[in-house]
């Protein structure tokens, strides 16, 4: 194999050009195609711009020629050759150096390659198993350097309008203490104190909560977090974050200044002018219109309440459900009377019980009637009225769902999308953001027994709702507000608790004793006892927003080394065993139960 030595790159390859016709060039990359036509080959040379055409013929020597032949795909070389226009009826107007071609004088291997276990080429059906165990192959395709280089941009982007708007960039630490009340923590054995962890961060939030307490006023950090929970198509044990904090301010400052940071995100990265400002619903809004605090407002189908029209009907499941507290709700599938097969409605009522339905009761609105297995139970006038509110017409399907509040929510917020999504109505063109406010502080727990925070045990309650915070906890609303892309959420935050008598307050709502806070938090609440401002702040999932703003099903295919559904790597094969003399010095006995 040869060198580099004297081989200068001159020119990436994407960006050969007619202004180069008569120029010398020295390209490297790798070999993308290699076409032999007797007495002359072509050579697609690749690299992370783009191609360029390479021609060696028999002009150039018979030793250049006998060394091109030999070259094969991936081949990692170099070239010097001067830039030709190519002739009319040979252009490529499939890439951008279509119109000219490099006729090369001198050829360099840097390094022979093995067959590739996939093609290295856009839109591949691979397994993805195999892309990650060969990753530095998957990244070589045009489309995943394209995913990266994107990345890149949208994080300077971030960097300058943040530092440009008074932020400072601050690193907090990756080796912090465990705080485990929500995802559970990784946690890293301390060598000099046996029997002692650090943990990973899942976050950044105490530390940019000091950091306000420390007088900076603006921060920020694209950081890496852990969090050690299962994986989806959306989520990974390490992840990046936006993270940003503010001090002296209320909901709609934070609001304020974010609604920017996306008009210039949008902007500059996909030429989308972002009217300001954006929408807002509350959390009981979005519930109610929804069935989802992430709510996907590309398409219509909205909850409807009908509980009041069949609270005293015959239908025993829609009169049940309304006296005792729950809800009777529908959605209007429009068309889908029509269109869509008794198995497909019976797929439906299958699908709703993966959301805890009990069933799920339909109407098709056909032309000549109603057809349902519920209509018999229903009053002529009680029909009416539920046809009247649902905007009804021939061809519409109507689905149904009697629950609790939290069920029908659920289900008929599941339903809709699964409808949509056999409809097409997921356009990965539209780009429909809104903000969800006024979240609860708690939910409650059926597991532990308990109310526990929605977010995280520094939210804010609601000035008007801090009477409730030890009477009636469900009734607390927070200062909390997620920012919401095409029904996913792609970032959250909160105004912060600043008081250490509201914050001790919080904590012992939540079940902590005076000893548990202190040895968990206490740290914090030492430094809310010298002059803590009013703060808040907000973080998005970075990878998530990557994988939206470019249209991809998957977070993994804008990570360079992403994680599979076992938070496991196929390249490194990690996680791995250590040597018992690691586990000696860490003081650690390793006992698996199998």
């Amino acid at each position: 194999m040869e060198g580099i030595k004297g081989f200068k790159r001159t020119k990436y390859c994407g960006e050969v050009s007619l202004e180069d016709v008569g120029k010398e060039v020295v390209l490297t990359g790798w070999v993308d195609t290699r076409r032999d036509l007797g007495g002359i080959i072509f050579v697609d040379l690749r690299d992370r711009t783009g191609i360029v055409q390479v021609v060696f013929d028999e002009k150039m020597g018979e030793e250049l020629l006998d060394k091109a032949d030999s070259l094969r795909s991936e081949y990692c070389i170099g070239v010097r050759g001067i830039v030709e226009k190519r002739p009319p009826e040979t252009v490529n107007p499939k890439i951008k150096t279509g119109e000219v071609e490099v006729r090369a004088t001198e050829l360099r291997i840097f390094n022979k390659s093995e067959t590739p276990p996939f093609p290295i080429e856009e839109g591949i059906n691979v397994n993805e198993a195999v892309r990650l165990k060969y990753r530095y192959l998957d990244l070589r395709r045009p489309d995943m350097q394209r995913n990266l280089m994107f990345r890149h941009k949208l994080y300077q982007v971030v960097r300058n309008f943040l530092s440009q708007n008074g932020f400072i960039e601050i690193e907090t630490p990756m080796l912090t203490k465990s705080t485990p009340e929500g995802a559970r923590d990784y946690l890293v054995p301390s060598r000099i104190f046996p029997g002692k962890f650090f943990a990973l961060p899942q976050s950044p939030q105490l530390f940019k909560q000091l950091l306000m307490v420390a007088g900076f006023d603006r921060y920020f950090q694209i950081v890496k977090c852990f969090r050690d929970e299962d994986l989806r198509a959306d989520r990974q044990p390490e992840f990046t974050q936006i993270d940003i904090e503010m001090s002296f301010v209320d909901v709609d400052d934070v609001i304020e200044i974010n609604e920017k940071l996306l008009q210039t995100i949008f902007g500059e990265m996909l030429g989308i002018d972002l009217k300001l400002p954006l929408p807002r619903l509350t959390y009981k809004e979005a519930m109610e219109r929804f069935g989802s605090d992430k709510p996907d407002t590309r398409f219509g189908m909205e909850l409807v309440d009908i509980t009041d029209i069949v609270k005293n009907c015959e239908f025993k499941v829609f009169s049940d459900a309304a006296n005792k507290g729950g809800s009777v709700r529908a959605i209007n599938a429009k068309g889908c009377a029509a269109t869509f097969s008794r198995r497909e409605i019976d797929a439906l009522v299958e699908f709703a019980k993966n959301f805890k339905a009990k069933g799920l009761a339909w109407i098709a609105v056909e032309s000549d009637g109603l057809k349902s297995p519920i209509v018999k139970f229903l009053k002529e006038e009680e029909i009416n009225e539920i046809l009247t509110r649902l905007g009804a017409e021939v061809g519409d399907l109507l689905l149904f769902s009697a629950d609790k509040d939290e069920i029908v929510f659920d289900v008929l917020g599941n339903l809709r999308l699964e409808i949509a999504r056999k409809l097409n109505l997921l356009d990965k063109s539209k780009f429909n953001l809104l903000w969800v406010v006024e979240f609860p502080l708690f939910e409650y727990s059926e597991e532990e027994g308990r109310f526990v925070a929605k977010h995280h045990p520094f939210t804010s309650p609601m000035d008007e709702d801090l009477e409730y915070l030890e009477t009636d906890p469900a009734r607390v609303r927070s200062k909390a507000y997620d920012i919401v892309l095409n029904g996913t959420e792609i970032g959250g935050g909160s105004i912060r608790i600043h008081s250490p008598e509201i914050q001790k307050r919080m904590f012992k709502a939540l079940g902590f004793s005076e000893e548990r806070a202190q040895d968990r938090f206490g740290f914090l609440l030492e430094a809310f006892k010298y002059g803590t401002p009013p703060h808040g702040g907000i973080a998005y999932g970075f990878d998530r927003l990557c994988m939206l703003l470019l249209g991809l099903d998957s977070i993994r295919d804008t990570i360079a080394f992403p994680k599979v559904k076992d938070s496991s790597c196929p390249l490194t094969d990690a996680p791995s065993e250590v040597e018992p003399k690691q586990l000696r010095e860490l003081h650690i006995k390793v006992d698996v139960i199998k």
